[in-house]
């Protein structure tokens, strides 16, 4: 059995969700402050194993994970070795967890159960603010745009949006330079809305490829200024050139909000 957590995380702090050498990078990660916690937390060690491997800056309300006891590879940890009731481990954990991360969801699962190759779909969302004033309590978790977006300028984010979804290649939207042999995903849906100065663009898919969501909340952003035509996506689509495609958003205003997995999760937080 594994213990599996949905977690919540301003990523404003860290180098992105995979360990990393401390000598690459000065900030943790979300998954070395994870392990330390949970073996700390459980009085023994831990593999913490993600669904993601979000970049520096990136946050999470819906992140998953899976907790189980350091072991030899094909070893089972035992079906005893949890002994906090499933739906409290956050309460025992809060000691243990910094700040900027908490525990939103737990529940038990086989030990085949693998956080990211069993997860069928994932849905990020981008925030940005058109306010003409800089926020300092969304600084951190929004993209600020330089202009504010007009009536015609949202349209024109709609009709890029309506344009994208589908199963494709989406290398026009994929970081230059990425080694994915690959990049045909499925774009099940990608919606914005605005809220007074809040923009939202939603997007679901079965995978993402790398900076895929940042770009496409870029391109759309381009739409809105109007220095890309909402016209142009198909051709841009079927250009596989990322060169075509609009900006690369920055990184604070992105979350990973859900993950979809082939069975329901009977999610516990008491």
């Amino acid at each position: 059995m594994k213990l599996l957590c949905k977690i919540m995380f301003d990523g404003s702090g860290y180098a992105g969700y995979q360990a990393q050498n401390d000598e690459v990078s000065p900030k943790p990660s979300i998954q070395r402050t994870l392990t330390a916690a949970f073996s700390e937390g459980f009085g023994f060690p831990c593999r913490v194993t993600g669904c993601s491997r979000t970049d520096a800056g990136v946050h999470a309300t819906g992140f998953c994970l899976t907790a189980e006891p350091a072991r030899d590879p094909g070893e089972s940890p035992g079906e005893d070795w949890l002994r906090i009731p499933v739906g409290r481990v956050h309460r025992a954990m809060a000691r243990f967890l910094p700040p900027d991360i908490s525990i939103c969801g737990e529940a038990a699962v086989p030990d085949s159960f693998h956080p990211r190759y069993s997860a069928v779909g994932k849905q990020y969302r981008y925030r940005m603010t058109d306010a003409p004033w800089r926020d300092p309590f969304s600084d951190r978790t929004s993209w600020h745009l330089s202009a504010p977006v007009t009536d015609g300028g949202f349209e024109r984010m709609e009709r890029a949006a309506s344009l994208i979804p589908g199963k494709r290649d989406f290398t026009s939207f994929m970081a230059a330079g990425s080694k994915i042999a690959d990049a045909t995903r499925t774009v099940t849906a990608l919606t914005v809305e605005r809220r007074g100065h809040e923009i939202t663009v939603t997007a679901e898919a079965d995978g993402f490829l790398y900076n895929m969501v940042r770009i496409i909340a870029g391109t759309l952003a381009d739409c809105a200024r109007g220095t890309l035509d909402p016209g142009s996506l198909p051709d841009i689509l079927e250009a596989k050139d990322r060169s075509r495609a609009g900006r690369t958003a920055p990184a604070r205003g992105l979350f990973l909000s859900r993950v979809d997995y082939p069975f329901p999760i009977d999610w516990r937080c008491e």
